[in-house]
Formats: C-alpha cells, structure tokens, sequence
C-alpha cells in the first residue's frame, strides 16, 4: 500500500515543472530527471512505479534510453511523449517496450488517462481500495464491539489493518503479534477475533508472565477434584474454556523454557487432558500470542524453543511504536479528549495551540497506553474548557517532569525529546559526568542512560 510513483524524464524543464507539479496535486510521488544517466541513477535508488520518458534528450535519445531502462528494470511502465511522432516512432517505441505514446502538445488529463491505463496503476489502486475497506470494515466493527475507533493515519498502521482483516479470515492460523509495550497488541488481537468466524465464541486474554509456574498446567488444562492438595473442586482450564474462541497469550517470551513444550504439544495436537484425569479432550482454540521481546535471539540464546517460535511465527503482525507513525499523535490526542471529557463529564473541548503542539512532539516512549493515560489524567486535573501544559506531568523513571516542577523547569518553547535532553545533561553535570550517580538520580538504570546519552549525542570527551 503505497503512493505510486513516477519518474519524468525530459530536458524541458517547463515540462518537467508543469507535469511534476500535476502529479503531485494527483497525489503520486515524483521523480523528475533532464538526463538519461540521472534517471538511472533515480531507478536505481527508489523503486519507480512509471516512467514517462522524452524521446528527444541528450546524451542519447529516448529509445534508445527506453531499451537500456526496461533491460534493467523489466517491471517498469513506460509512456513515451514526443514533440515529433510519426506512426514508425511510435512502433519502434512500442517495440522497445513502451506501454504508452502521446504528443507534445499534450493536456494533463492526456498524461493521466495515460497513467491510468498501466496495470501498475491498475493494481496499485485495487490494493488501496482494499485496503480502505478493510480499514472501513474494522472501524466500524470496533465502534459496534467497544465503542471505540481505530486510528491509522500511517501507512504503517494501514499495512498492519489489511494483514488483520486478511488473517481474520484465516481462522485456525496462529498470529504472534510483535511489538514495544503500550502500542494496542491485545486491541489488534481482540480485532482479528471478532473479524472472524469465531467471533460469537470466547476471547479470552491472558498475561503468560502472570502466571506462576506451578500453576501453570492448571491454568491452562485443567484438573480433577483431589488431583493435588489445593484441588478442591474441578476446574476446567483456559483452552477448554475458550473452545471455539481465541486464546490471546499476552508476553508469549516470559513463559518458562521448561512449560514451553507442553504448550507446543497443545498446538500441534488439538487435544489437552486434566491433571488427574487420563481423559482426552478435543479442543478447537486459535492461539494469538504476542510479545515485545526479540524471540529469535531468546532462541538462539536457548530461552526460547525454536520449534515453538515456527509454530508460532506462522503469520507475524508487527507493530510500530508510536514515535514511527507520528501522523496518528494528532488524532489520537483529540480522540481521548473527547472520549475522557464525556467519561468525566467535564467540558474540555481540546487542547490549547502550543501544549497540542508540544505532545504532538513528544517521543511517546510508552506508546498510545502513555498518551491514554496522560490525556486521562489532563481531564481529570482541569477546570477549563482547553487543556493546558500546567495539567500534564511526564514521568521519567522516578523523576516527574511538571510545568511548574521544582526539579526541572519544562521550557515551553521546546518539544519534550528536548526537555528529556536538557534533564540528562542537567544530571550529568551535577554528578561531574558519573553516569551511575545520573542514572540514579534519573531514576533509570545505567544501561538505559547510555542509550539515552548516545541519542541526544551527550558524550563527553
């Protein structure tokens, strides 16, 4: 799901201006190049969609610039314009593989039908359409299930919304969704559940880090009554509870090494039995799991089973932070205002100019659970109909950064990222560049203060 994108060549600059200017307002991504050896070197660096191409240029003509481009890059489409067509230049540029031919003078809506009758464009526009509906088709089931309204303005996140309506179809197919913390992996798990055909059956979520090891085959299968000393009653466990649902495995990478292969047995075989019991029982459960540890290197560090990780990489959504998809910061700050001032019954309309352009700014290191719960706590404190700077803190380890903190005076002129980098500079003087003494009075560990410090370049000689 992209912009397609297109190259134009022509030692005109007028047409090159005038028709890079019309592409652009068509919303395509463009390259423009007056020589065929700089055209190369654009094809060569960004992968070009179509090219519309001058047959009279310097260094050699358009041809013969079409035969060498296409003998590299056979995917390409080409249009071909001249100021001088004759019917034998317009076969011998079909010939060389031109997908299209007109003459100068040319009007725009002749370079766009041109463009449009590319299957490139033909194929880019039927992925987009797909991709808006499924977008539609996911916004509207969430609205009807939780009231709630999924925001992808990144093209990230909309890769991310078409590979879940796809999977959600695929409902035996196990989804490991990978991710830092806060960035919505149960929410997406949650999406794929009721964008299935299980959908009318249990979701069920569960923190494998919550669960103690010696509880483990209990939680998960089950036992008899008098099976051990504290098995009072029988119990059924999580996948016979949530037959025919989804079984969400939230920190998939903190199950112990020892518990994993009992768990890949489930998977591979369908059936669980009950402590206690020599009964087996069929059990029809789609597993998402998700994590946001690295479980290729916990296996090739032999805390992780590779043959879990196969079973469980059988389709991978990942999900970015949210400091790589900035575009949603905007909307998500004004999706929580409202959502939280109707919640508190306050009337907050938004936040003022400079405060929405601050956390617009802002790194988000927890992700959208960390705008949540700021947003959340901004309403709570405020009295105005506008949220202001002076109703936000920023925690940062055991040091909170306030408007009006005795700490660390927040300059409003600059973003947070910025403040974050004055408050460890200001800590790595105060501590004559020890880092472990900054780190402490930052309330971090040191680990986390070199990546920081490495970041905002603050390394001393």
């Amino acid at each position: 799901m992209t912009k397609i994108k297109i190259l134009v060549l022509d030692d005109d600059q007028a047409i090159r201006d005038e028709l890079g200017e019309f592409l652009m307002e068509k919303n395509f991504e463009t390259h423009k190049a007056s020589l065929p050896s700089e055209a190369m070197e654009i094809l060569k660096e960004n992968e070009i969609d179509i090219a519309i191409i001058d047959v009279k240029l310097p260094e050699k003509d358009g041809i013969t610039a079409l035969k060498e481009i296409r003998e590299l890059f056979p995917d390409l489409e080409v249009i071909m314009i001249s100021g001088h067509g004759d019917m034998e230049m317009v076969i011998s540029a079909m010939r060389a593989g031109a997908n299209d031919f007109f003459l100068k003078p040319f009007r725009s809506i002749d370079v766009e039908n041109a463009i449009e009758r590319t299957k490139r464009f033909l194929s880019i526009s039927k992925e987009l359409k797909e991709v808006k509906f499924n977008y539609e088709l996911i916004t509207k089931e969430l609205k009807s299930k939780f009231k709630w309204e999924m925001i992808a303005e990144s093209k990230a996140m909309k890769d991310v919304l078409n590979m879940v309506a796809k999977v959600a179809k695929a409902d035996k197919t196990t989804v490991l969704i990978t991710g830092e913390s806060g960035t919505g992996k149960e929410m997406i798990a949650s999406t794929i559940h009721y964008l299935s055909a299980r959908k009318n059956f249990y979701f069920n979520a569960v923190n494998c880090s919550a669960i103690p090891d010696t509880l483990f085959e209990s939680e998960f299968f089950g036992h008899k009554k008098g099976s051990f000393t504290d098995a009072v009653e029988n119990k059924s466990g999580l996948f016979e509870v949530t037959n025919k649902g989804t079984l969400f495995l939230d920190e998939i990478g903190d199950l112990k090494y020892e518990l994993q292969g009992k768990f890949l047995r489930v998977l591979e075989e369908g059936k669980i039995t009950k402590i206690g019991s020599s009964k087996v029982i069929d059990i029809d459960v789609r597993v998402i799991a998700a994590t946001n540890r690295d479980l290729r290197k916990m296996s090739d560090e032999d805390k992780f089973r590779l043959d879990l990780l196969h079973r469980l990489n059988s389709f991978v959504i990942n999900l970015p932070p949210l400091r790589e998809r900035r575009e949603e910061i905007p909307a998500l700050l004004e999706y929580y205002v409202q959502q939280f001032a109707n919640q508190c019954n306050k009337k907050v309309s938004g936040i003022d100019r400079n405060t929405f352009q601050i956390l617009s700014d802002y790194s988000y290191p927890g992700n959208i659970r960390e705008l949540r719960n700021m947003i959340e706590r901004a309403v709570i404190l405020c009295d105005d109909d506008k949220l202001k700077l002076k109703h936000f803190q920023f925690n940062y380890g055991n040091t909170v950064l306030t408007s009006n903190s005795s700490n660390i005076a927040v300059n409003t002129n600059l973003n947070l990222a910025e403040n974050e980098r004055e408050l460890i500079k200001a800590a790595l003087l105060q501590t004559q560049n020890n880092k472990s003494q900054a780190a402490k009075i930052l309330g971090i560990d040191r680990k986390r203060l070199l990546r920081k410090i490495n970041f905002y370049s603050l390394n001393q000689k």
